[in-house]
């Protein structure tokens, strides 16, 4: 179970090593009560993924568990791949990454440019993540998992610790859950300080599905976002914090993400992907309304996204 201790642990660890990213207020009466954007697109590798990979190499290297010469593995062609790759270069060690084999040459492209050793394995991401589980045991590679471990999890949750920091009367924060390691650590951040409102694709529900039945369930997975929320179950650790500390679920469609994707570079020219799109969705389509006087606070959590495509 993850708490504010352990985001606080996090952040003291990984300080000096991720941006703080900035905090700006939404433009008066373009949104429903008073809103700020958290634009944590501005991280390292262009998502929030880097202060959770950072905490989990780091963390490892004080048990005395990551070896120099080894280094981690990692099974994702995504956000992951790339957060960790980028973490393990600049502890020094190397990263294996594996992923399928109709991974995206550009994606594939990106992962070398970190330095990291990309090895293709199986027609699906099932395959890549069992190739790499074989990996890390006939190695000894650390595995970094893309979103429900503990330390991913927490140094996820830095995002919230800061936001704090930065809003610290925000009432409601709003962001996109996949496999849900940065809702579960942002939740766990301002537990007691503030609410957590999940927002989903309706096409890939893993939190409201988790939710209904009461524990983390397997959910089909498609739609526009699916290439970063398209985790089939939400992470257990996550779960866990959702329920605990009271966070809810609403749903978007396509059309509302891509809406608000295209809403957020005409109005602000910001450049975010279709999972960032989603939790500002929540507000420009309706889908959750603020009370009269509520402080609401939008995490934009990733800028990996094709420009031409706005």
């Amino acid at each position: 179970m993850i708490t504010r201790a352990d985001v606080d642990e996090a952040t003291a660890r990984i300080a000096g090593l991720v941006r703080r990213t900035p905090v700006m207020a939404a433009d008066a009466g373009s949104l429903p009560g008073a809103v700020w954007l958290k634009c944590e697109f501005m991280q390292h590798t262009g998502t929030f993924k880097a202060r959770g990979a950072f905490n989990r190499v780091l963390a490892c290297r004080e048990r005395g568990e990551l070896k120099d010469d080894v280094g981690i593995v990692v099974a994702s062609g995504g956000n992951a791949g790339l957060a960790n790759a980028y973490a393990a270069a600049r502890a020094g060690v190397p990263a294996a990454v594996f992923v399928p084999e109709s991974a995206p040459a550009v994606k594939v492209r990106k992962l070398r440019e970190t330095g990291a050793s990309v090895i293709q394995r199986g027609a699906e991401y099932a395959e890549a993540y069992d190739a790499a589980m074989a990996y890390a045991g006939e190695t000894g590679a650390v595995y970094c998992h893309a979103y429900d471990q503990p330390e991913i999890v927490a140094g996820a949750g830095t995002v919230g610790s800061e936001l704090l920091e930065q809003v610290p009367d925000v009432d409601t924060v709003l962001v996109a859950v996949g496999g849900g390691g940065l809702m579960g650590g942002i939740a766990a951040a301002v537990e007691g300080r503030a609410r957590v409102v999940g927002v989903e694709p309706a096409s890939a529900p893993t939190l409201h599905a988790a939710l209904a039945a009461g524990k983390p369930v397997d959910v089909a997975v498609s739609g526009i976002a699916a290439d970063s929320l398209g985790a089939r179950r939400i992470g257990t650790i996550g779960f866990e914090v959702a329920v605990r500390t009271g966070v809810r679920s609403v749903l978007v469609s396509d059309d509302e993400i891509v809406a608000a994707r295209s809403q957020l570079w005409a109005e602000y020219r910001m450049v975010v992907e279709h999972g960032a799109a989603t939790a500002y969705a929540a507000l420009s389509s309706g889908a959750y309304v603020p009370a009269a006087g509520e402080r609401v606070a939008v995490i934009l959590c990733g800028a990996n996204t094709d420009p031409a495509t706005l």
